[in-house]
């Protein structure tokens, strides 16, 4: 069930909000949650219905396996907490990797031992990279004695609180959970439900409006990558599809943030401006932050070892980058990826190590430049359209090479040709660089008419254009 829907604003929504608070107002608070989580499940087994009883044994089984390792906190029982944890993180590991690789691990078995095994053509369950994440979480900290014992309500609103539950954000149990034990966050607050549809109408505007019409347009030009490919169009689409994930993220975000004030629930922020950024380190530590948080957190200090050769800074962020490429997609694009955004770190680790500083918008527009860059390789089919792309961004010849005034009015026509979608673009950019963040919209959210008016017209807009549903880009992720 996509948030920008019919269904989902107009039926779903309205039910499980008015049944969760009404049953609060008569202080049935347990069944309240029980009605939340139920709805919950409800609305993942809508998406993926033959994925759902591996889903709920993997939700059960992850609560069984963490329960036993905060009761085996003594030291007789190191040996074996550690053994249990590292099986509960491989079990999770595990069912994510034949869902996600096991396609990927045939191909290139095929490739390489000229086999001709068939591939499994398995459907990838919706949000199983995300809430994969926050089960390992849970489960080595309930290793390293950082959780309380939670009770089985509160932690299955911890992982299946629909808001977050399909493309994040990834949340941490320490800062949920504690959320539904206060009674305060389950009674009716109208200044939250009011900011809450405010950032929700947001989101939706970020994508609906925003993200996928320029999606829809690069994906056409994508899909099918010509041998030829002229420097107008590669650097255009690449701009398009680099613009239309942020919002596409972006905007799915906000909307669960919202959701989450709608609910008394405050969910982390995921992003803070990375366009604006100076470096590609700082950029990781703005774009999708959750992310950066748990890989920062579980792959980089489990790795990271003061002193150490070779586990140094630079080799541990290399490291978790890889990580990164691998967990984002099943293919070498995806790896590659990995391992050039985690050398742009380290550079910009090393320049702010010894305080080599660049001026802002140079620093700014080289920040952007690798954005689009690698982004090429995220979003090609294969290596080969990559290439081409490559090829015909920086092939001046094809542009140039009749002099400026044939440049000129070549320029001139695509961009007739790409009126529309070329001042979204603009429109876009000049978001993500010059207008307030939504985080600095909701310090500033204040309930009245202006405000109201502002939300009431964007939503409306937004609510016209549903008739025709783009799923969200990391929905099946």
């Amino acid at each position: 069930m996509i948030f920008s829907t019919y269904k989902f604003i107009l039926v779903f929504l309205p039910v499980v909000f008015f049944g969760y608070y009404i049953l609060n107002h008569f202080r049935y608070y347990q069944l309240s949650k029980i009605w939340l989580v139920l709805a919950s499940l409800f609305f993942y087994a809508q998406g993926s219905p033959a994925f759902f009883p591996f889903f709920l044994g993997s939700v059960f089984g992850n609560y069984a396996v963490g329960t036993c390792l905060s009761h085996m906190r003594e030291d007789v029982y190191r040996i074996q907490r550690k053994i249990l944890m590292i099986m509960g993180v491989l079990a999770n590991v595990g069912l994510l990797g034949y869902f996600k690789y096991t396609d990927f691990f045939l191909e290139n078995i095929n490739a390489f031992a000229g086999t001709d095994i068939p591939l499994r053509n398995i459907v990838l369950p919706i949000g199983i990279s995300f809430f994969t994440f926050q089960l390992i979480a849970f489960l080595v900290d309930s290793y390293k004695g950082e959780t309380k014992e939670y009770d089985i309500l509160h932690y299955l609103l911890f992982i299946t609180f629909f808001p977050q539950l399909i493309v994040g954000p990834i949340v941490h149990h320490g800062e949920i959970v504690p959320q539904f034990e206060k009674e305060e966050n389950l009674k009716l607050n109208h200044e939250k439900i009011a900011l809450g549809i405010f950032v929700f109408t947001i989101g939706c505007a970020k994508k609906m409006l925003l993200a996928d019409p320029m999606n829809v347009d690069a994906e056409t030009f994508y899909s099918h990558v010509p041998d030829s490919v002229t420097m107008l169009e590669s650097w255009f689409y690449t701009l398009e599809y680099s613009l239309s994930y942020y919002f596409d993220l972006s905007g799915y975000t906000d909307m669960a943030i919202g959701l989450g004030y709608m609910f008394g629930v405050k969910l982390p922020e995921n992003f803070n401006a990375p366009f604006r950024s100076t470096d590609m380190q700082q950029y990781w530590q703005r774009q999708h932050m959750t992310l950066s948080r748990f890989l920062g957190n579980y792959v980089f200090k489990s790795y990271f070892r003061k002193g150490s050769r070779w586990r140094n800074y630079y080799m541990a962020t290399m490291v978790t980058f890889l990580v990164s490429g691998i967990w984002h997609g099943a293919g070498w694009n995806f790896v590659l990826w990995g391992l050039i955004n985690g050398l742009l770190v380290c550079i910009g680790a090393y320049r702010s190590y010894h305080k080599k500083k660049t001026p802002r918008i140079p620093a700014m527009f080289l920040t952007f430049l690798c954005i689009v860059l690698t982004r090429v390789i995220f979003v090609a089919k294969n290596m080969a359209d990559a290439w081409a792309v490559y090829q015909g961004m920086f092939c001046f010849s094809g542009l140039f090479g009749d002099g400026w005034h044939a440049a000129a009015w070549r320029i001139y026509h695509f961009c007739l040709e790409h009126m529309e979608l070329g001042i979204l673009v603009l429109i876009g950019l000049a978001i993500c660089y010059l207008a307030p963040t939504t985080k600095t919209l909701s310090e500033k959210f204040r309930p009245g008419p202006v405000w109201l008016a502002y939300t009431g017209v964007l939503l409306a807009v937004c609510l016209s254009g549903m008739d025709q549903v783009v799923q969200f880009l990391y929905f099946q992720f």
